[in-house]
């Protein structure tokens, strides 16, 4: 059985095939670039890197698209056509130009997506960098008929698109019976969504032939997708919010134009509660990657924290999941750290069969629409299974389960074989780690367990191997 993913267009799991064989086109939307991305986007972006990692180990090659939004957006629904420009709302708050605070946030989001170990993008084109493409898609717009230019401003027609809807439900009759819609008389049609703004307080602005002004939301990702992945891609993915008006109206101006299906798997990330609210900087619990690395914990753990939940299903965040991931982790790497090869050990058919069956389970899983839960268990579970075998292993075993756990962790990115970052001890912990090692060298057995009980209490747990005596924070 190959990949089926939950496909937002049908409402339904679909078996995944490219329009290409071999080939995936993938477009994620990506950041808007006025503050640090939080903690929530991540569950979105993360979404699309999972999703390559699955493509690529399936034998595809990807071609994964994600936008940079460096032109403010509107600060309430898109539709309403009002409210204070996101760009412009930072770029007052830190003294800098619009094209500044682009610059540094889009930074910090490479930053931050290099720390949770993401595959880094085929491309990632700005907005303003592709002003000319949309000017020219809007002008193929007007000549078909699909949009109308007034008073220096360029809306699309919906009443030319019957599809509209398709995606999220929300067709113009139940925009209208539900009188979401300021009225504006320039508007044919009170659910009509601009291509092509003028405001001559706009900080950012392009000439065009309609008038100085700047590009619509939903235009961007419409020609920038175009633009690298061609009129008709594979997947489209983001979060649940861009799924209406966002991808609607991408739909309906991007099929208008070419007469070509946009998209045709379309996945949508569920947003989470975090401490079981609604994150908000008001609740205190509006926290950045950055926010979440101070509180002490690693990157690899926020990673698989936030890979706990399938995308689509609910999800609480809390520090506790922070600090059980730590504990994964920690299980995993200790295992790897066991296993051999050695010489003396017997060849385990059971640890062989073990690994065959984690392996299966959790390629299983993620095929069926990213199951992430089970497949954590999947790899969880060998973990356990390996250990109750006892370790050492033989170099055939060892083999296998490093191949078994490699392959789950191409797929979820935790960067298991390598070392987490080196943690420091305080001066007084180092210096009681080496007086209990002094002590069982001495065989003074009774101070060594003295001073073991002692470090246990400040949370540091000793475990005495054949390579010496290791720790770690319980």
């Amino acid at each position: 059985m190959g990949i089926r993913l939950y496909n937002s267009l049908s409402n339904s799991k679909e078996d995944f095939t490219p329009l290409v064989p071999g080939r995936v086109t993938m477009y994620n939307c990506g950041p808007t670039v006025y503050d640090y991305a939080h903690i929530g986007n991540f569950r979105s972006f993360l979404l699309a890197d999972l999703l390559r990692r699955t493509f690529e180990a399936r034998g595809f090659s990807v071609r994964q698209v994600m936008n940079i939004t460096d032109v403010g957006h509107m600060t309430v629904d898109d539709l309403r056509d009002t409210g204070e420009d996101k760009m412009a709302v930072a770029a007052r708050r830190l003294g800098m130009d619009p094209l500044e605070v682009a610059r540094f946030y889009e930074q910090a989001f490479f930053t931050d997506i290099e720390t949770l170990n993401f595959r880094k993008a085929s491309a990632y084109p700005r907005a303003t960098e592709s002003i000319p493409g949309m000017i020219a898609l809007i002008e193929q717009l007007v000549a078909k008929g699909h949009a109308y230019a007034i008073g220096g401003n360029v809306y699309f027609d919906l009443s030319t698109f019957p599809a509209y809807g398709r995606l999220s439900g929300n067709t113009v009759e139940q925009l209208k019976a539900g009188a979401r819609l300021d009225p504006n008389p320039e508007k044919r049609n009170p659910a009509d969504f601009a291509l092509w703004k003028t405001d001559p307080g706009h900080l950012m602005q392009w000439d065009s032939p309609f008038g100085r002004g700047f590009p619509g939301w939903h235009i961007e990702c419409s020609v920038m997708a175009m633009a690298h992945l061609g009129e008709s891609i594979d997947v489209h993915t983001g979060g649940e919010d861009n799924r209406f008006p966002h991808h609607e109206c991408e739909i309906a101006q991007s099929e208008a134009a070419t007469g070509r299906p946009f998209a045709r798997f379309w996945l949508h990330a569920r947003h989470f509660l975090v401490n079981g609210e609604k994150m908000s900087k008001s609740a205190g619990n509006f926290w950045t990657l950055r926010d979440v690395l101070s509180m002490g914990h690693e990157p690899m753990a926020v990673r698989l924290a936030l890979l706990s939940v399938q995308y689509r299903s609910p999800m609480n965040l809390t520090l506790d999941l922070f600090t059980e991931a730590a504990k994964n982790l920690a299980r995993i790497r200790d295992l790897l750290g066991k296993i051999g090869p050695d010489a003396a050990a017997p060849d385990r058919p059971e640890v062989v069969a073990a690994a065959a069956r984690a392996r299966a389970d959790f390629d299983a899983a993620i095929d069926d629409d990213l199951n992430v839960s089970p497949a954590r268990a999947a790899l969880l579970g060998l973990v356990t299974e390996v250990n109750r075998a006892g370790v050492p292993l033989s170099a055939g075993d060892g083999a296998a389960v490093r191949g078994a756990i490699a392959a789950m962790d191409g797929v979820l990115g935790l960067k298991l074989a390598e070392a987490p970052r080196e943690e420091t001890l305080e001066e007084e912990v180092a210096r009681l780690i080496e007086a209990r090692a002094e002590a069982r060298r001495q065989r003074d057995f009774a101070k060594a367990d003295r001073i073991r009980r002692d470090l246990a209490g400040r949370g540091i747990l000793l475990e005495d191997t054949s390579r010496g005596t290791v720790w770690k924070r319980g």
